[in-house]
């Protein structure tokens, strides 16, 4: 019997693919917008300089199909592992879903990665084929000059396959060391079974804005299955605030991911009232905590209803969401599990349940009865109970309402003085200060406190001369004064990843390298 193909305006035949619980390959889902709409522009690239560049689902799906045919020739396969080292780009599209349809996996990796720590990452990985331009790599490498060497190759339709696994994605960690997440489930399309849609106010058939890295998580989860629904992408080569905000003009976004570092360029942008949301339908955001004041200024330019906040994890361990006009009843919460499908659990260090409103190590447990799907290389997996309740060692609360509230990361946490200071509090009170641009609090050691409170500043005029007892002063007027920054440096730029990522246990080594030249001096 020939494989079903999901058609977007027959219901009837997603509802039953749903309860059957039937998967249907990326390849061949691709191939069905490419019969449904082939002229329909699905992706537009565009560059730092340049004009964009647009391409259909008849010719994403026929190029793809070419480069398959490639890998196939480099020996790639079902269960073959491919890195994508290069940033965003058209390409990033064509080699994913070709790989996907030979059922092979892909990591995407950021192109500019330190050789030593890249070397880490293969070794972990140990793909069958590098796409990269990186001409110190020790495994089978092409190009992407070689990639245009594929015309010769038939663009007809491959044999039908799901990649299982089909994702994984690096990270650092905190500790510092690689690690890889594979994700473990079926890399397939369910109709109506996303529930990272159902919590972010996405539709099918909408034009996505692609701002973050595709190496990230959360925009490659949301870039790649909006894709799948229909999604027109729209996707920047990379981040900047005053195009991205002429991008959502020019071509009516309807939604898309912002990490907060980005949110809060864009807040700073001048005459920004002036720009048209109109078609904003939903912007989400996660990754790290988003400062209030950059919230409420998002609320104030789209309409609280369509921002929404998920916390979750590469590791699908369950995911919790709130929209901006729940948040302004419960400012600062990531929401609730009930309505996300999860249950929440919040354990003290004795391992006790937390009272209402004390902060502990919080877990998730899916109430479908589904497992994280993921498994890792490189390290160990995650804290799991007995239950089934896991913990990606963040820190939170939950009020009587049973709304949950990060408070950081267990790893984060600074203990000074016997205090527990969290570093997201510290830097969303210094993020307001309108001299301000970007924050990062660390905890240093420190023979006196056990580890000091200490904020590296970026200002927003590099030339400004702002004294540290000026912003100590601002501090001590919105935290307590055993969570004031006890020392304050100031950078030119703070290393953040284009994901808004920082890696502190790598700026805590920075700081303490410097103290001991200034000790030694």
């Amino acid at each position: 019997m020939a494989p079903c193909v999901w058609d977007p305006n027959n219901p009837g035949l997603a509802k039953e693919l749903t309860i059957l619980n039937q998967p249907i390959s990326y390849g061949q889902r691709i191939a069905a917008h490419a019969k449904q709409a082939p002229d329909q522009t699905c992706l537009v690239f565009v560059p730092q300089s340049g004009e964009p560049l647009s391409i259909s689902w008849r010719e994403l799906d026929n190029r793809s199909n070419q480069i398959a045919r490639l890998f196939a020739k480099r020996g790639m396969g079902e269960h073959s592992r491919l890195v994508l080292g290069f940033g965003n780009c058209l390409e990033h599209y064509l080699v994913a879903i070709a790989s996907w349809k030979l059922g092979a996996m892909v990591l995407p990796l950021r192109a500019a990665m330190s050789q030593v720590e890249r070397q880490q990452v293969l070794d972990l990985f140990e793909p069958k084929l590098v796409i990269a331009d990186w001409t110190d790599c020790s495994y089978p490498r092409m190009s992407l000059a070689d990639l245009q060497d594929t015309e010769r190759f038939s663009d007809d339709t491959l044999v039908d396959i799901v990649s299982h696994p089909g994702k994984a994605i690096g990270s650092g960690g905190s500790t510092g060391r690689p690690k890889i997440i594979v994700d473990t489930k079926p890399w397939a399309f369910i109709p109506g079974q996303i529930a990272f849609f159902d919590h972010l106010g996405w539709q099918p058939n909408r034009t996505q804005l692609v701002a973050g890295p595709l190496y990230h998580n959360a925009p490659f989860l949301a870039s790649y299955w909006g894709l799948f629904e229909g999604h027109t992408l729209v996707v920047m080569e990379r981040f900047d605030a005053k195009r991205c905000v002429d991008l959502i003009e020019q071509y009516q976004i309807h939604c898309g991911f912002l990490a907060p570092t980005m949110m809060q360029r864009i807040a700073d942008l001048p005459d920004l009232q002036s720009r048209d949301f109109k078609s904003i339908e939903s912007i989400y955001h996660t990754a790290s905590p988003c400062p209030e004041w950059v919230k409420r200024r998002w609320i104030e330019l789209i309409g609280a209803e369509h921002l929404y906040e998920a916390y979750g994890a590469t590791e699908d361990i369950g995911i919790l969401s709130i929209r901006g006009d729940q948040w302004l009843e419960q400012p600062g919460s990531v929401g609730r599990g009930a309505s996300c499908g999860v249950e929440v659990k919040i354990l003290t260090d004795r391992g006790e349940e937390a009272a209402i409103d004390e902060v502990g190590e919080l877990y998730l447990r899916k109430t479908d009865g589904s497992k994280p799907g993921y498994r890792y290389l490189g390290a160990d997996p995650l804290r799991t109970l007995t239950g089934g309740f896991t913990t990606a060692g963040d820190m939170a609360w939950r009020n009587e309402q049973g709304y949950v509230f990060l408070a950081d990361r267990r790893v984060d946490l600074i203990i000074t003085g016997g205090e527990n200071v969290y570093p997201a509090e510290v830097e969303s009170a210094l993020s307001a200060h309108e001299e301000v641009a970007d924050v990062v609090v660390l905890g240093i050691p420190d023979p006196k406190w056990g580890k000091r409170v200490h904020a590296i500043v970026q200002l927003q005029d590099a030339s400004l001369q702002l004294e540290v007892e000026q912003l100590r002063d601002y501090c001590r007027q919105h935290l307590t004064a055993y969570k004031v920054p006890k020392t304050i440096s100031f950078v030119d730029q703070l290393p953040r990843e284009p994901s808004g990522k920082i890696r502190r246990c790598a700026l805590v080594a920075q700081c303490m390298q410097i103290e001991s030249i200034e000790a030694h001096e």
